[in-house]
């Protein structure tokens, strides 16, 4: 049961943040601001130094995460957030940190047995993989969130395809 509730607070989170970085991302026009969101909610999910973690080599992070006895539900959520950071630091310009972290969260995915979608506008439905007994677990606290309605359901894109230019 404590690691249960563990994951189900871990997702949670992770739900929270991930819609929090929406908002930044689109609202508030900062999507570097929204990566850096989602890149210490990493560091906090695997009570390893964010900073140390998501410096190492994407073949690196997948096995001191494992060595590190990281759970595997929660890696998943790990793969899709740098995924998603990847492409908010796509489009804050930063296109070098983003294919490092593109490849970080392919190298957590293939560890652990996880899918990812090929590029950061396929994760939309990140919420729609939970657990059937998380999901019911974590609904009252999801909906309190603001998740009663899907954020990717805007007509505002959360990270562009194309890169903008400087001057844009």
């Amino acid at each position: 049961m404590l690691t249960q509730d563990y994951l189900v607070r871990i997702m949670v989170q992770f739900a929270e943040i991930i819609r929090r970085s929406w908002m930044r991302a689109t609202k508030e026009r900062d999507p570097r601001g929204a990566a850096d969101m989602l890149e210490d909610a990493v560091g906090e999910a695997t009570d390893i130094d964010g900073g140390v973690l998501l410096s190492l080599s994407p073949e690196s992070i997948a096995s001191v995460m494992q060595v590190s006895g990281t759970d595997p539900k929660v890696t998943e959520y790990i793969a899709r957030s740098l995924l998603l950071a990847s492409g908010y630091l796509r489009e804050a310009g930063d296109h070098g940190l983003a294919t490092v972290r593109e490849q970080q969260a392919r190298a957590i995915a293939e560890a652990y047995g996880h899918e990812l979608p090929e590029t950061p506008e396929g994760l939309a439905g990140l919420l729609d993989d939970l657990d059937e007994g998380v999901v019911e677990q974590t609904e009252p606290s999801l909906a309190t969130m603001g998740f009663d309605e899907e954020p990717f359901g805007s007509d505002t894109p959360v990270v562009s395809e194309e890169p903008r230019s400087p001057t844009a």
